[in-house]
This record gives C-alpha cells, sequence and structure tokens, in this order.
C-alpha cells in the first residue's frame, strides 16, 4: 500500500550550518536589544544649552516689551502699569543680558602654554 505522503532526506551540509546559527545568533541579538535595552529619557531629549536657553529667554522678553508698547499705544494700560511692567521686563533683560555674557565668557578659554605672571615659574 503507497503512503499517502513522503519524507524528503533532508541533508545539511557545513555552510548551511553556518547560515543557520548567524541567523539564529541575529535573531536572539534583535530581542534582546527590543525586550532589554531601554533607552535612556536624555537620549531622546532634544540638546539644549543653557546660552540656548538663555537666548530663547531674551527673546521672549524682548517680544514682551515689544507686545507691551503696542498694547500702551492702544490705549490697554495707563501711563503707571506700563512703566512698572516695562520697568519689571528691562531689569530681567538686564538679568538675562548679564548670565549670557557670563555663559559667553566661560566659554572662551585661555590659549595652551600660557602662565600666571605670579614670577614664581622660572
Amino acid at each position: 500500500m503507497p503512503t499517502l505522503y513522503t519524507l524528503a532526506t533532508l541533508e545539511i551540509g557545513y555552510g548551511d550550518w553556518a547560515i543557520l546559527g548567524a541567523c539564529l545568533a541575529l535573531a536572539v541579538a534583535v530581542g534582546l536589544f527590543i525586550f532589554y535595552i531601554q533607552p535612556d529619557a536624555s537620549d531622546l531629549a532634544p540638546r539644549r544649552t543653557k546660552l540656548d536657553q538663555l537666548l530663547e529667554r531674551r527673546d521672549t522678553i524682548y517680544d514682551n516689551l515689544r507686545d507691551l508698547r503696542f498694547e500702551y499705544r492702544s490705549g490697554k494700560y495707563s501711563e503707571g502699569d506700563f512703566e512698572a511692567m516695562k520697568t519689571a521686563l528691562e531689569n530681567e533683560a538686564a538679568l538675562v543680558l548679564a548670565e549670557i555674557d557670563q555663559v559667553t565668557d566661560a566659554q572662551v578659554r585661555r590659549p595652551r602654554g600660557t602662565r600666571p605672571a605670579d614670577g614664581s615659574a622660572q
């Protein structure tokens, strides 16, 4: 009686085992990467330096001053309110500009090879 199906003999050579092993190793590596390696939250956040933040704050203050002047001219604020808010914004702008100066001065480095002029180095 003939069988309904026959199994073909499967011969796997040395090269086939190497390919199969490489595929299995790749699958394990991908699985480990997907399920066990978690990205750090700081890797996903855009990089903003302190100088970038200060420059953005400065621009915001300038925009607020421009809007304040427009609203004052359109009659929304009295002269006393306008002067008080303008003074507060100008003081804040001065503080931010001073911080920008500090940050940019800190980024300027002394050239290599310079020594202090205390006279002790001979």
